[in-house]
């Protein structure tokens, strides 16, 4: 594509975040906000969908998705239990992770450990890095969510164990601040395609690249929204804005869905955008 993203860094952004950390008292803000229910009510957004009758399946795959999580001190660690709780009474086959791991400051990552080793899916888990781990320090988010069992995907794709070994997950690096590289990040993957970006604004890096589905977060669907869900603040890139949340059929490629995201970013608030976990079924 021709107008694709470029490297945006905002040292202001960096003095303000850590103004807004100070004034988040260590979390307590945060447990104040998930006390009173203002970290929204945990769902689980459930999705059905169907490849090409040419790219049979062995059977039903069943694909967790979760990003933003945004451990830190604007969300609370009750939040992560009860994710922790859903996985375990789900047990997706496999797990996928947007992005956005931490707020502030990248040794929050660890507080993920007990969600990420609590259930283990068959397939694996498999990750991609967002612009808020990129600020605060991607290598050592990297090296944690290797620890905690995490396959990054750093423009490059993982074929899943049998007896899905004819589905390739395809992760590029965050389409703004990262280096992402589609061609890369689709090389000898294989006959179904799952496409996983931080940011919709990930297919604004594909060429011929093309996916069966696309998971991706970023936008958390605005974090404040109107009753009709419409955001109060619109999230930050042009097709961020255009595909917000829910489901969406790319012209000329595969079906993307985008999640509202999990935890809570700058402030410890969610109103009519409730975090989710993401069960879609690929039958």
């Amino acid at each position: 594509m021709s107008d694709r993203p470029q490297k945006r860094h905002h040292p202001i952004r960096n003095v303000i975040e850590r103004i807004v950390s100070g004034m988040l008292l260590g979390g307590k803000v945060a447990a104040w906000s998930y006390r009173w229910g203002w970290h929204g009510k945990l769902r689980v957004v459930r999705y059905e969908m169907s490849v090409n009758r040419e790219k049979p399946l062995p059977a039903p795959l069943r694909i967790g998705f979760v990003s933003d999580l945004h451990a830190g001190p604007t969300t609370h660690a009750g939040l992560f239990d009860l994710l922790r709780d859903q996985l375990l009474l789900l047990r997706p086959d496999v797990l996928l992770l947007g992005g956005d791991y931490v707020s502030f400051d990248a040794r929050y990552v660890d507080r993920l450990r007990d969600v990420l080793t609590a259930y283990a899916p068959a397939l694996g888990i498999y990750a991609v890095i967002g612009n808020h781990d990129i600020r605060h320090g991607r290598k050592s988010i990297e090296t944690a969510l290797r620890d905690m069992g995490a396959h990054v995907l750093v423009n490059r794709n993982i074929a899943l164990p049998a007896p899905f070994d004819m589905v390739s997950v395809c992760g590029i690096d965050e389409p703004w601040t990262g280096n992402a590289d589609a061609a890369r990040t689709f090389s000898e993957s294989r006959q179904v395609k799952l496409f996983l970006t931080h940011s919709p604004d990930g297919l604004m890096h594909l060429d011929k690249e093309i996916f069966d589905v696309a998971f991706a977060g970023h936008t958390h669907g605005g974090q404040v929204a109107r009753r009709d869900g419409a955001p109060l603040v619109q999230p930050t890139g042009p097709l961020s804005r255009q595909y917000c949340y829910g489901e969406f059929a790319v012209p000329g490629n595969g079906t993307m869905i985008v999640s509202r995201g999990f935890g809570c970013t700058l402030i410890p608030l969610r109103i009519n955008a409730d975090p989710e976990l993401v069960i879609c079924t690929l039958r």
